[in-house]
């Protein structure tokens, strides 16, 4: 388990989620495409002064490594405005959100990564290290009150329920070094990527007390990338 503190738009006391929303978010489940932004558990976080959310991701690796898939979702919720990084570019220090009112060293992001590479637990928990660099990427310096969590599962294997005997194999990708490498590869873009989405696809919202995080404007961070000259923006 794990959360993030959205106290700052949403009344935590008031406790307005029950039984019955908990069976709606049971019941309309999908397999379609992940909501991105203001949505879930994403609707009253922040992140960098901005309206934070639900963000998500995903890389293939080369076939001739096994051609694994790696996704991540994560629920962005800290930073500084001023740290805010986006290809390289320090965005934060030339574009600042209205009427900003942050906890300068409060915040959190839960990170969840699934993959079909048949991992152990020591080889994923490598994997969750890695995601500290796609974090420091968008200029997280993991603040001393930040709270951030990594968890990664793999799909690769199935436990049965009535087993022929007493002992199982199972198959376990070899410590080779250019996948790992290319599955650590993918875990930085990807945390990376997904943060960004929780913050393009977020919209402003409004919460208790009047208090407003709003949505970052894509287009002046589009133009501030282009203006450095780090990524060709069509």
């Amino acid at each position: 388990m794990g959360e993030t503190s959205d106290g700052f738009l949403s009344d935590l006391q008031a406790r307005p989620i029950g039984l019955a929303e908990v069976r709606q978010s049971i019941v309309s489940a999908s397999e379609e495409r992940v909501e991105e932004g203001a949505v879930g558990a994403g609707t009253g976080t922040s992140c960098f002064g901005w309206k934070g959310g639900i963000g998500t991701s995903s890389r293939v690796i080369p076939a001739d490594h096994g051609g694994y898939t790696l996704g991540v979702l994560v629920q962005t919720n800290y930073g500084r405005p001023e740290e805010l990084i986006v290809c390289g570019v320090p965005v934060g220090r030339h574009l600042r959100p209205p009427n900003n009112r942050t906890r300068p060293e409060a915040g959190s992001i839960m990170t969840i990564m699934a993959t079909d590479a048949p991992l152990n637990s020591r080889q994923l928990n490598r994997l969750c290290h890695r995601a500290a660099f796609g974090l420091a990427r968008t200029g997280s310096i993991c603040h001393g009150g930040s709270g951030d969590f990594v968890i990664a599962f793999s799909t690769a294997y199935r436990i049965s329920d009535r087993s022929a005997g007493l002992l199982s194999t199972r198959l376990v990708l070899a410590n080779e070094q250019i996948t790992i490498g290319l599955l650590s590869l993918a875990v930085v873009e990807a945390v990376e990527e997904a943060i960004y989405n929780s913050l393009f696809m977020a919209r402003t919202v409004t919460g208790r007390d009047g208090n407003t995080r709003h949505g970052l404007p894509v287009d002046k961070v589009a133009e501030l990338v282009k203006r450095f000259g780090r990524v060709d923006i069509r």
